[in-house]
């Protein structure tokens, strides 16, 4: 092992407790009222009204400094490849969220221009997104089912669905349930509450995104094998529906599934080749778009739908959507879906954009983001689009493409336009099938996820616990449902390691100020005299009564055994001491009578008191609160009661390594008197150590002699 290269390090200074460190670096009494906080808030002035207006639009700010030189060319490239990327995407989401296909383009326009205009990040590509989608066809289909537009066929004799009616309820639904979450997102981006995602921690997040794509390819199986299985909602109806596609399996169109078997192979085949050939051309081949054409001339020619019974897209309407206000009747049934869209949206977006704002050296502002996608969803479902996030595969693509700026997404939506106005008609003999064999390929990534597994068991087993659980969870309950589970364990975890935190005793490195766990270190040695504990969580409510548990188990001091003992014998000392006293009134009435003095010495009583303490027990205790960063007042009497119970037995106890919060926290907790200054704080282990070896404890009379008067 290399020689470690040793520097000089030489501090020479009083010992300082709490008050004389505020006393030495003059600590400010002066605090902002709320008023003053208020007032300040709400101040205007010309550049803070700037930097508001430059902060809600934030298009104003980098557009007018763009560089075409640097970017233009790039940004054409990456506008175009991610255009045409989202032509088979739209459409093939479109189907998961159980609404024609055209919406999926509608989605892929006009939130995307949005976005332009107020999101921060300079390479996410926003628009549908497969996991948004089917959270989108879950709402669509339990509150619009088939079974609600049943006609009769009077050629058939046999009921119908009723399509056309069905898919406008079913748009309908869609558009409020993107409406109301932009809306979400819109209010946590002004009240400024884009930390929200910081409670969804990325093992959850790839988990319930792997759970999510199972729902995916579970609803893409009827579009595969050209069956018509009941869709299921609820708890378990994932397993009902795989149950129901497995009695439906003989059923199968032969003609649709070679279709969904060529077209998935071809995918696969196709994009190895990209990968192969990705060093050397500049821009990847548009595989889906070649294998949508491909897929609809054959379609066209061989008239798949008629001779083969092969589902297709149908009639795609030129032209985009008129605005048209959601229907508020339907908020009440889908609030709680439209918020589990905010947060999976926003989540899944501010994780992919941080990403790249690190790469590339700029910052994405979360409350900012919440308002662009807020205000995306929200515009969008006005032109009856469904709710969109980011997309990991048209992200990629656009980054690798070249793209460096927002004007790439702006770009994209001019391509969709372009599709929407003139060719989306070209692709009415799509098939189904095919959108969805689209939707199985692009869902690779997601499959690798589970190689997260392996990973996490090696790095930290409950993060990996927290991926395993959300997945399930996400699996067996609907994906909106499971988010809430899912964050829930979460959040227990947490509790679970607060509640359950490593005490230690601490020794001292010999010739160091630096003190470390006994148990962990052979060189570690425990200071002569004095205990010094430390828990590895915060002291609040739920672990109060485990910290004192622990405190004397560590110890071996049994608090309770000694302060037991030591009240019987107050008692026995108080009750001997009335005995003599009551002797003594006796004999002075005796002694009035001319008894001699002499005598009297005879009858001198002492009570015999603990001449010293236990010379087993530390002369002092050294609570170590460095990993403390709040106190409840639950913590704060477990600290005083620590306090008094240690040093009524004659154990000076005192806090070391407090932070400022906690430090204020004990002040307003009533934790200092007359009695308890900041002489009992310090801000190092070390300094309280050196304040323990320095005072002496004073040896008190034990005995008192009652003499007759």
């Amino acid at each position: 092992m290399a020689e470690r290269r040793r520097m000089g390090y030489s501090v020479h200074r009083e010992i300082l407790d709490e008050g004389a460190v505020d006393e030495l670096a003059d600590k400010s009494d002066s605090k902002t009222s709320l008023s003053e906080r208020v007032k300040k808030s709400i101040r205007c002035s010309g550049p803070r009204l700037k930097s508001c207006l430059l902060g809600s639009v934030p298009v104003v700010s980098w557009l007018p400094q763009y560089s075409i030189r640097e970017n233009a060319l790039g940004d054409l490239i990456s506008g175009i490849s991610v255009g045409i990327m989202h032509l088979p995407q739209g459409m093939a989401y479109a189907l998961l969220a159980a609404v024609p296909p055209v919406f999926g383009l509608y989605s892929s326009f006009y939130p995307v221009l949005i976005y332009f205009i107020f999101g921060t990040s300079k390479h996410i590509s926003v628009g549908t997104y497969a996991v948004m989608s089917v959270m989108i066809g879950g709402v669509t289909e339990r509150i619009a089912p088939d079974s609600n537009f049943m006609i009769w066929n009077n050629v058939t004799n046999s009921s119908i669905v009723d399509t056309i009616s069905r898919d406008a309820e079913r748009v309908r639904v869609a558009a409020a349930v993107t409406f109301m979450s932009g809306l979400f997102q819109i209010l946590l981006g002004l009240v400024q509450f884009g930390f929200v995602v910081t409670y969804l921690s990325e093992p959850l997040v790839r988990g319930y995104t792997t759970g999510a794509a199972i729902h995916v390819i579970v609803s893409q199986l009827k579009y595969t094998f050209g069956i018509s299985p009941v869709r299921h909602s609820g708890p378990f109806s994932l397993i009902y529906t795989v149950l129901e596609v497995c009695y439906l399996i003989p059923q199968t169109n032969i003609g649709t599934l070679v279709v969904s078997i060529v077209t998935i192979i071809g995918l696969i085949l196709a994009k190895e080749l990209n990968t192969y050939l990705s060093k050397k051309i500049p821009v990847p081949l548009p595989v889906e778009l070649i294998g949508i054409i491909i897929a609809t001339v054959v379609s066209w020619q061989v008239n798949l739908e008629e001779k083969y019974g092969v589902d297709v897209v149908g009639e795609i309407p030129s032209g985009l959507q008129l605005p048209v206000l959601p229907a508020a009747s339907l908020f009440g049934q889908v609030i709680g879906d439209a918020f589990a869209l905010s947060v999976v949206g926003y989540g899944i977006a501010i994780s992919l954009g941080r990403i790249f704002a690190l790469k590339y050296g700029y910052n994405v502002d979360s409350n900012q983001e919440l308002i662009g996608l807020g205000l995306s969803n929200s515009v969008g479902g006005i032109f009856q689009c469904f709710a969109i996030s980011c997309s990991m595969s048209r992200t990629m693509v656009q980054e690798s493409t070249g793209g460096k700026t927002q004007v790439a997404g702006a770009l994209s939506a001019i391509v969709i336009l372009f599709i929407t106005l003139w060719i989306g008609a070209l692709f009415e003999d799509l098939p189904k099938a095919v959108l969805a064999a689209i939707i199985f390929v692009n869902l690779h990534g997601m499959m690798k996820q589970f190689m997260d597994i392996h990973a996490l068991w090696r790095s930290n087993k409950v993060d990996m616990m927290i991926w395993v659980v959300t997945f399930i969870l996400t699996v067996l309950f609907n994906p909106d449902l499971g988010l809430a589970a899912a964050i829930g364990f979460s959040m227990l975890t947490i509790i679970f390691r607060t509640q359950l935190p490593k005490y230690s005793l601490l020794g001292q490195v010999p010739g160091t100020d630096i003190y470390r766990p006994l148990e962990d270190y052979n060189q570690v040695r425990q200071v002569p005299g004095i205990l010094i504990f430390r828990s590895s969580a915060t002291l609040y409510f739920a672990n109060a009564e485990m910290y004192q548990n622990a405190l004397g188990e560590k110890s071996g001091i049994d608090i309770i055994k000694i302060l037991s003992a030591k009240k019987k014998l107050e008692a026995k000392r108080k009750r001997h001491e009335k005995e003599y006293a009551k002797k003594a009134a006796k004999k002075n009435a005796v002694d009035m009578e001319g008894k001699p003095e002499r005598e009297n010495q005879k009858d001198v009583a002492i009570i015999e008191m603990d001449a010293e303490p236990d010379p087993s027990l530390p002369r002092a205790m050294v609570l170590d609160l460095s990993p403390v960063n709040f106190l409840d007042t639950v913590g704060i009497k477990t600290l005083c009661s620590i306090r008094r119970d240690y040093g009524d037995i004659g154990i000076e106890v005192v806090l070391a390594g407090c932070q400022t919060c906690v430090v204020d926290n004990l002040q307003t907790g009533g934790f200092f008197n007359e009695k308890v200054t900041k002489s009992c704080l310090f801000s190092t282990i070390h300094d309280a150590v050196l304040h323990c070896q320095s005072s002496r404890t004073q040896s008190q009379d034990k005995g008192i002699t009652a003499t007759h008067l």
